[in-house]
């Protein structure tokens, strides 16, 4: 077991939030970060990783690149009681503070080098096909399609997506903006029909699969990509004192402070949170700070006084910026809605790779090859 120190802070989810979270706390408290990847990942890079090789070798980053003073416990969490998290090699981690940062459900290998050899095979797939299907018409569905037809025009792409407009989030305007975009770069955009990705079957070639839509449409295509939502990762929470606290889709309720049902030692960052505002990064990465202050001030404090903790305000109307290849963007302002060179200009081409990168005490590049030893 290993056992509290008085100012254990444990962080669940070595994601965005969980992963920055760790990073700023680690010379402030006895940090245990848990996750079950020996690695972060910036995750708005990952479509463009897809296509462009250049860019995978900067996005995956070994935990114990940027943790030079925390302990990283490469597991999954399956349980947890007012005291101690259970993780799945057996491990009790004892805490202090908890904050649960575990995002939405996602399968991830556990080796770094696994993930990059996956990006290698997806653009191998892409590289080697004629056609691709894309399953889901939201910012990453939408991106990706936008990453394949700019990289390779020369590939039939077809968007598949079960709603009556692209990119829910935003707004008509800016679906409608979208559905032009990628119809004048011959992108196929089938609207309000699904695909049952079970019953495909080959149609005579090794590698081409003829799928049918909920509509009878029939649609070609040598690889497909599944870029539909995905649910929280609350699962492993049920029977824990924290399942009160949860809302029918698994989102943790948090207080102004991102505290669990106000609980004076439990915390919650990102996706799993019901804060009122879209599910994007640069959220989750404000929220985390609000926590890391917040912890900075309850473990060298002791008992805080509520006043002195800082409060996170949501951000409803945050503007929404989807990537359409290196060049384009679509951005929906306050007052505007905008897509073309302008907005893409605003959005750095390595998508904050770079940006990303320093905030997490890293250089701008590194080179690959022998990997930190995991703790």
């Amino acid at each position: 077991m290993l056992r509290s120190t008085g100012d254990r802070v444990v962080i669940v989810g070595g994601g965005i939030a969980g992963a920055l979270l760790a990073k700023t706390l680690q010379n402030h408290a006895d940090v245990v970060l848990i996750d079950p990847k020996e690695y972060f990942e910036i995750p708005w890079a990952n479509l463009r990783a897809k296509v462009d090789p250049a860019a995978v070798e900067r996005t995956v980053v070994p935990h114990t690149d940027y943790l030079t003073h925390a302990k990283v416990v490469t597991a999954s969490a399956v349980g947890i009681d007012d005291s101690v998290v259970l993780t799945s090699i057996g491990r009790a981690v004892a805490y202090d503070f908890l904050v649960i940062a575990t995002g939405r459900t996602c399968t991830r290998p556990q080796k770094q080098s696994d993930r990059l050899e996956m990006f290698q095979r997806d653009k191998d797939r892409i590289d080697g096909a004629a056609s691709v299907l894309v399953v889901g018409g939201g910012p990453i569905g939408v991106e990706l399609a936008a990453e394949i037809v700019m990289t390779c025009p020369d590939k039939r792409v077809t968007v598949v997506h079960g709603g009556p407009r692209l990119l829910k989030v935003m707004g008509p305007r800016a679906s409608a903006k979208a559905l032009e975009w990628l119809r004048s770069k011959n992108v196929t955009v089938l609207l309000d029909q699904t695909v049952d990705l079970t019953g495909a079957s080959p149609d005579g070639s090794d590698e081409t699969r003829s799928f049918t839509t909920s509509a009878g449409e029939t649609v070609e295509a040598d690889c497909h990509f599944v870029c539909t939502g995905r649910p929280v990762a609350s699962g492993w929470l049920k029977g824990s004192f924290i399942e009160e606290h949860t809302d029918e889709e698994g989102h943790i309720k948090v207080d102004d402070h991102l505290r669990v049902g106000g609980l004076k030692n439990v915390f919650a960052v990102g996706d799993i949170t019901d804060v009122p505002e879209a599910k994007q990064g640069h959220l989750a990465q404000r929220q985390a700070m609000v926590v890391s202050r917040n912890l900075r001030l309850l473990v060298k404090g002791g008992a805080c006084k509520e006043e002195k903790l800082h409060r996170y305000k949501p951000c409803p109307k945050a503007p929404i910026t989807v990537t359409l290849g290196r060049r384009d963007a679509l951005a929906e302002l306050p007052f505007m809605t905008l897509i073309g060179h302008i907005p893409g200009a605003v959005k750095p081409r390595d998508l904050f790779i770079s940006r990303t990168r320093r905030m997490m005490g890293l250089k701008s590049s590194r080179p690959y090859g022998n990997m930190p030893r995991a703790m």
